[in-house]
């Protein structure tokens, strides 16, 4: 494990020539990292856990022998020969990959993958539609791009919240106050959001315990769990806040498709081509590598102990990037570490915020769209998520896999495990068959009804689930283990989450724990900590080569003056107060009133804006779909 030579032509001189990094963990962070590195001629070694690259966001084959679905006597068959070839396994996840348009960090590294000509950012696809089903109303669907509008975002986001409201059956008033405490967010400064709002849960910050059910459903609980995998009651405000208003102006202000999904399964669009990319480039990247100590003394690392394919080595390095969740991190967190870094400790703490969000693949004989975009099963026990795979698949033919018969693939997200369901259990205590058939049974509540029958028990032919569900612990009968939790932002943690950097000066973090202006364990959060961890390691080192860039979460700027205006009241400590924002709202409009009167007298008359804004209100509610 020694680094290159310094001549080698893969190394630009003035660049990290002679610097290695060991980068623990080989998901998005630690592939981010590598990408980041070597392309500043550093020499990178990576080490995975597993024998799939790409963490979290693999792709995994899914074998008949655990696809067996009992109750429709049907059996997925991988690997099955026809006419004489034989088929690869059925694609199967650990929950499906989906690009919201705020994410700029991965897609810029997506953009720089080469693939077939161009790059793998080509086999991101625009998805058109979101739906929101429910167990006892019809389904409606939603456009993901709704017109842009010039002035007013206002009257937009109200008319998004009546859409929502009105077919929902949360009562106008209820839906009118939403509509209020979304506002009071967007215009809320910076210090509010994170002094305030950081320490504030999300079921109080909406009021939902004065409001009706129907509110406390889809605007309380629904959002949260469906969303960020969070309960509502524990939440942060500021992290449920800032993704919810990314998602809304994802649609209200579409400068790319509000939502993107891959066009195949991850690692073959995708991770498989980045890691061929990386290892061209000279990376070295290790599977089935498992870090099992970080060794320190004299206040740096000096080495760490991986196991290679069952052979315990020492690794060195200059530098090394602790690119692992946050419950392996903290196992390996020891007291020599601490004492240079006391902050390090508070990832054992870290690790009771995590929760379950996991994946299932149901294969159909026949495919069903359902909808071109997600599904959102707002009341499921379960909170369900789902996305039918085919229509974005379109050079991905399923009947060249498993059994040659599969048509559709439904991928669901399971993000609540300790709710009990239809069958009266919750999620962590069913057995993995009782999870495949609840899901099952969930999602045909949600979508038939109405004289529709959209998923029928003929058209199941086998399913997968995520195989980080393991088998139950003999010593807590029926209970599910978890093998790769997820990070949740709840209230008041943002304080025990570290930076990128150390005070260990040759150790860096790069994982979604890490703070980030995305703020929410995401690949998105992954990739943007790793370029953080490697500008720190840029400035350490000292080597004169370009940061790698960083993107804020963008907001709309008519907002900044109202935000101006509340970030003094705060610095005041006095609340945020409504009256107060619509003043600042219209002495800002006075002021593009003048602006447009300007403009009319040097390039003639201007269209009415709030007509406008009407008008493009008026648009959404006519793209609006009931379905059922």
């Amino acid at each position: 494990m020694s680094s290159p030579h310094a001549d080698s032509p893969d190394v630009v001189k003035g660049s990290g020539a002679g610097k290695k990094v060991a980068i623990l963990g080989g998901g998005v962070a630690g592939m981010s990292a590598a990408h980041e590195l070597v392309e500043r001629g550093f020499f990178v070694e990576v080490f995975e856990r597993k024998a799939i690259p790409g963490g979290k966001a693999r792709s995994i084959a899914a074998p008949g022998a655990t696809t067996r679905c009992s109750w429709s006597g049907r059996r997925a068959v991988s690997g099955s020969r026809a006419g004489g070839l034989q088929r690869p396994p059925l694609p199967g996840e650990h929950g499906f990959r989906f690009f919201p348009g705020f994410y700029r960090h991965v897609v810029d590294t997506m953009a720089r993958i080469p693939y077939k000509g161009a790059s793998v950012a080509q086999n991101l696809v625009g998805a058109t539609e979101l739906r929101m089903a429910s167990f006892d109303r019809p389904s409606f669907v939603l456009p993901s791009e709704f017109p842009r509008t010039e002035n007013d975002i206002r009257v937009d986001l109200y008319a998004l919240v009546a859409i929502l409201a009105g077919q929902s059956g949360v009562p106008a008033q209820d839906a009118a106050f939403f509509a209020e405490k979304t506002w009071q967010f967007v215009t809320s400064c910076e210090e509010r959001r994170m002094l305030e709002y950081e320490r504030t849960n999300w079921w109080d910050f909406i009021e939902a315990g004065s409001r009706s059910e129907a509110y406390q459903t889809y605007f309380g609980s629904g959002f949260t769990r469906s969303l960020v995998a969070a309960k509502a009651r524990r939440a942060s405000t500021k992290t449920v806040g800032d993704i919810f208003m990314q998602m809304l102006f994802g649609i209200l202000m579409p400068s790319v498709s509000a939502d993107r999904v891959l066009s195949g399964p991850t690692n073959d669009v995708w991770i498989d081509p980045w890691l061929e990319y990386l290892r061209e480039r000279g990376v070295v990247y290790h599977l089935n590598s498992d870090v099992r100590a970080i060794r320190c003394s004299r206040g740096v690392v000096q080495s760490a102990s991986v196991s290679v394919a069952g052979r315990v080595q020492e690794v060195s390095a200059d530098y090394f990037v602790a690119a692992l969740p946050v419950e392996r991190m903290a196992e390996l967190v020891t007291p020599e570490l601490t004492t240079v870094d006391p902050s390090l400790a508070n990832l054992g703490e870290l690790t009771e915020y995590v929760e379950w969000m996991n994946g299932i693949q149901y294969y159909l004989t026949e495919d069903v769209p359902v909808v071109n975009g997600h599904a959102i099963y707002v009341d499921s026990p379960w909170a369900l998520t789902s996305i039918s795979q085919p229509q974005f698949w379109r050079t991905f033919d399923l009947t060249k896999y498993g059994d040659g018969s599969v048509k559709g693939l439904l991928s669901v997200d399971v993000s609540d495990w300790d709710v009990r369901g239809l069958n009266g259990k919750e999620a962590r205590y069913c057995t993995r068959e009782e999870i495949a058939i609840e899901v099952w049974e969930e999602l045909k509540r949600s979508l038939n009804g109405g004289g529709r029958e959209v998923l029928l028990d003929s058209q199941l032919h086998s399913w997968f689930l995520d195989p980080d569900i393991a088998d139950a612990d003999p010593s807590t009968p029926n209970l599910e283990t978890n093998g790769e939790p997820l990070l949740v932002n709840y209230v008041d943690t943002w304080r025990l989450r570290p930076e990128a950097y150390t005070r260990i000066p040759n150790l860096f973090l790069a994982s979604d724990y890490v703070r980030t202006y995305t703020d929410l364990a995401t690949m998105e959060a992954a990739n943007e900590a790793a370029r953080r961890a490697v500008n720190a390691i840029i400035r350490a080192s000292g080597v004169d080569v370009p940061p790698c860039e960083l993107w804020n979460l963008q907001e709309p700027e008519v907002f900044l003056p109202m935000r101006a205006y509340d970030r003094i009241r705060f610095r005041k400590g006095l609340p945020w107060d409504g009256a107060s924002i619509a003043l600042a709202q219209s002495v800002l409009r006075v002021a593009e009133a003048s602006r447009s009167e300007d403009q009319a007298a040097q390039t003639g008359p201007t269209a009415d804006t709030a007509a406008a804004a009407r008008s493009s209100s008026d648009a959404g509610l006519r793209r609006l779909r009931i379905v059922g």
